[in-house]
């Protein structure tokens, strides 16, 4: 069944189906340490890790992360010289080959090769969100898998297709294998995802909303609400500050300060740089811990 947010002609789907969800997943340790998509995972009752050769596995979630939609899982038993996959640390450009493998609608292990289409695509599917574009062909089931580079390293995880009809048209998303490590180093950790938080609400300025805090283009983040009893309104924020860059990095819009500031860890002093009353000027935070059901930045 399709799942996550519709869009103008077609729909944005995962690859469950069911009451089981089929999907895909890469060994990246000799141990037995899985990583797929959260919506694989979500809610299973139990999980069984199927391997090339046939072999079936009982597995145990060890953490998952829905609003990067990753989680981690561990085979049991006593097996430990399964073979693995390694991350790639190189850069992924536009044009760059890629081979996304995986089980499409339940079929066995399948490869399929294409290019990155782009970067940095937001497709709505979450608050963070920072998306691989794909035309290798992607469909049901592949969700989990990983997308390889030329030399064998995974570039991402593949998690989404935009689609009219659910087949694939040429357009995937894999989640990039930094977010992916990331996020599976905090779960392998902990079991959840531990992110920075200011407080407020934010939203994205306009060329209007520049044109008025004298800004010479549309960048940045504009706090519209501070909750109070936060690192936000202890540190001074106000509605209608700028914020421009948290620690020298550059904010570009309302998502990218949300990711910029979950990517801290809670107690981390970070220093924004804000617009104020026509002046810049820099604040000092000591960043909280983000709530589970938060919805504001």
């Amino acid at each position: 069944r399709g799942m996550g947010p519709g869009g103008p002609g077609g729909k944005w789907h995962h690859g469950q189906r069911g009451m089981i969800s089929q999907g895909s997943g890469f060994i990246i340790s000799p141990t037995g340490r899985v990583v797929t998509n959260f919506h694989v995972v979500k809610n299973a009752t139990s999980v069984t890790v199927s391997t090339e050769d046939g072999t079936e596995y009982d597995a145990k979630v060890l953490g998952a992360d829905e609003k990067t939609d990753v989680a981690l899982l561990q085979i049991q038993g006593d097996k430990k010289d399964f073979p693995t996959v390694a991350f790639s640390t190189a850069d992924v450009r536009p044009g760059d080959w890629v081979l996304a493998i995986g089980n499409p609608f339940g079929l066995g292990g399948s490869v399929t090769a294409g290019i990155v289409s782009a970067r940095g695509r937001e497709i709505g599917a979450g608050p963070y969100d920072d998306f691989l574009q794909i035309d290798a062909p992607i469909n049901r089931g592949n969700s989990g898998g990983p997308t390889f580079d030329l030399q064998g390293d995974v570039v991402g995880m593949n998690t989404a297709i935009y689609s009219p009809s659910g087949g694939s048209v040429g357009i995937g998303f894999a989640i990039p294998s930094a977010t992916v490590q990331k996020v599976i180093a905090q779960l392998d950790k902990g079991g959840e995802v531990v992110r920075g938080w200011l407080g407020v609400a934010i939203q994205p300025i306009s060329r209007e909303i520049a044109d008025g805090l004298g800004l010479k283009e549309a960048r940045g983040a504009l706090v519209s609400q501070i909750q109070p009893d936060t690192p936000a309104a202890k540190a001074g924020l106000k509605p209608g500050d700028a914020i421009l860059a948290v620690d020298g990095r550059p904010v570009k819009n309302s998502r990218d300060l949300a990711r910029l500031v979950a990517g801290f860890e809670p107690g981390t002093k970070v220093k924004l740089t804000v617009v104020r009353d026509g002046g810049e000027r820099a604040v000092d935070v000591e960043l909280g811990r983000m709530p589970k059901d938060v919805k504001m930045g």
